[in-house]
């Protein structure tokens, strides 16, 4: 779907369908709203009147101008209460009128920017709202299915500014969103694919598209270059995989030393079956999705790309399957990671910290201002924070953690502080090597984070996002299946460094 924007008054566009808000509560239209209900001689207000149109948040009503007005259809969408309104409300309503607009077939779209007149938002929030909630909402994952009803995609959404003293700024966001947008798509396409294709290769020629698109520095190592680095902690996890394991580099500006430098690493085990600790078989078809944060990282560095960041960003996503079979590595196990480190197996399903361990060492190498790991950690934090909620973080630096809530309520990609005390080491202390790589059941969601601190010397957040990688409904601008959660928070970070 194009999206443009345009200096017009929306009652004059030629299109087949246009899309106005309301807000719940309110009797009387204003802006655009308003002057299209006086076109159509006030049926927008007497549909607010007679409760047909409530303005309730998401609630889409179609009215037909039959001639009063050039498009073919007006859909009326609510914003909720005017007191309530913010970005997120906009994403939502903004998805909830295009896939109204796309079940009947409507193929060029024109909207206002809702929440930017009596809504008081900004014209550039406002219209970044609209265009990621649109976008966003249009997501379907169709790419294995044999029969794809066709006829349904909308062809052009039109915004339309009619302040000439706004439009520059409006065009910018505009084009900023869709480029967002596309690392988000990135992200969604990659988690979605099945296992069988979704392997630690395709994710590594995926990055190698991105890197030769954009000009990035690209490392792809092989088994034989991690064991060159003496990463015993991601090849104990690699080596009961069939697939080939893929450390994953990508630099954008890597060679501008003189920049801010922010790595993100992104955890890329592309089949999580526990290994020998091999887990239940219900909803084992999940765990396609333990490469989210792999593919969050390289959605972002797609969107990186596209905007040109002016910062030197380091994206590293070791990937591999977590298999079971006569290599595989076992519980009582003991492993050296590249900082030299011994680590204890108890479980061998407690494998994401093992990889992300030799990824957050070999960050050392950039002299990082700031590290990021987002990762499908521990059901422990799906526990305590909830499915599709907020994200874990757990982070030794407070600038850098106010600037990742920020970044979370500016997206609503958002993240709450979880504790990274000492205390919790006690949990991850071996009697035969410096530290175990589980601290049993009731510790899961901390010893998980302070496993991961002995492997870093640099301001550093843990995102655990396992709540976050997929989602069980279609709802707003979130479909069934991959969220693509993590490129709008850290593209908002990166932009806002």
């Amino acid at each position: 779907m194009e999206c443009k924007i345009v200096q017009y008054e929306i009652q004059n566009m030629t299109v087949d369908t246009i899309i106005l808000s309301v807000f719940e509560g309110v009797l009387e239209p204003s802006g655009a709203t308003e002057s299209i209900d006086r076109s159509m001689n006030g049926l927008i207000r007497e549909l607010i009147s007679s409760g047909d149109i409530t303005g309730k948040l998401g609630c889409v009503s179609v009215i037909y101008p039959r001639g009063l007005i050039p498009a073919m259809r007006v859909l009326i969408v609510g914003l909720g209460r005017r007191e309530d309104v913010n970005m997120e409300n906009i994403r939502i309503a903004s998805a909830q009128a295009i896939k109204k607009a796309r079940e009947l077939r409507a193929k060029e779209v024109c909207s206002v920017i809702h929440g930017s007149g009596a809504g008081g938002l900004s014209h550039p929030a406002a219209s970044q709202a609209v265009i990621e909630g649109s976008l966003l909402g249009m997501y379907h994952f169709d790419q294995l299915k044999s029969k794809v009803e066709t006829g349904m995609e909308i062809s052009t959404l039109t915004l339309v500014e009619s302040d000439p003293s706004k439009f520059a700024e409006v065009e910018t966001s505009v084009t900023r969103s869709q480029k967002i947008t596309q690392g988000v798509f990135l992200t969604r396409d990659l988690v979605n694919l099945p296992p069988n294709m979704a392997t630690p290769t395709h994710l590594a020629q995926s990055a190698q598209q991105i890197a030769d698109e954009f000009g990035m520095k690209i490392t792809i190592g092989d088994r034989d270059w991690a064991e060159k680095n003496r990463m015993g902690a991601y090849l104990s996890v690699a080596k009961g995989a069939g697939e080939p394991p893929k450390f994953i580099i990508m630099e954008h500006n890597g060679a501008r030393e003189e920049l801010d430098t922010v790595v993100l690493v992104g955890k890329g085990i592309t089949f999580d079956t526990g290994g020998i600790s091999i887990k239940s078989s219900e909803k084992m078809e999940e765990m396609k999705a333990d490469m989210a944060g792999a593919a969050a990282v390289i959605g972002t560095m797609k969107a990186v790309g596209l905007l040109n960041l002016p910062l030197r960003i380091i994206a590293i996503a070791p990937c591999t399957e977590n298999m079971p079979d006569a290599h595989a590595y076992r519980p009582a196990d003991v492993v050296t990671a590249s900082n030299g480190k011994t680590i204890e197996i108890i479980s061998t399903d407690a494998e994401g910290r093992l990889i992300l361990a030799d990824a957050l060492v070999y960050a050392k190498k950039y002299a990082p201002k700031a590290v990021i790991d987002l990762a499908t950690l521990t059901g422990a934090c799906v526990v305590a924070l909830g499915k599709n909620t907020v994200a874990g973080m757990f982070c030794n630096d407070s600038n850098l953690s106010g600037k990742l809530l920020r970044s979370g309520e500016n997206t609503h990609e958002r993240v709450w502080p979880m504790p990274l005390w000492d205390e919790y080491r006690k949990n991850i202390e071996s009697s035969v090597a410096d530290i175990k790589n589980s601290g049993g059941r009731n510790s899961g969601v901390g010893s998980s984070a302070i496993f991961l601190k002995e492997f870093i010397d640099y301001p550093w957040a843990h995102l655990d996002i396992a709540g976050m990688a997929l989602s069980e409904k279609d709802e707003g601008y979130t479909p069934l299946g991959a969220t693509g959660y993590g490129v709008r928070l850290l593209v908002d970070l990166l932009q806002n460094w």
